[in-house]
């Protein structure tokens, strides 16, 4: 007879397997973004960038 604390327990649980969720994601998102951490240092990339720096003097 006290729907007030189910209501509450509802939501307690509802909470926790919405925050469960978004830490699961987290994990999988850091995961992934440390995969892509050796492809951002590649030397193409640097070698990229170091012409657009030498194109750079052009626009000073």
């Amino acid at each position: 007879m006290d729907n007030k604390g189910q209501a509450s327990a509802e939501f307690i649980l509802l909470f926790g397997g919405i925050f469960v969720v978004v830490l699961l994601a987290i994990y999988m998102y850091n995961n992934h973004m440390g995969d892509l951490g050796g492809e951002i240092a590649s030397k193409e990339v640097s070698e990229f960038n170091s012409q657009l720096d030498s194109l750079g003097r052009y626009f000073k």
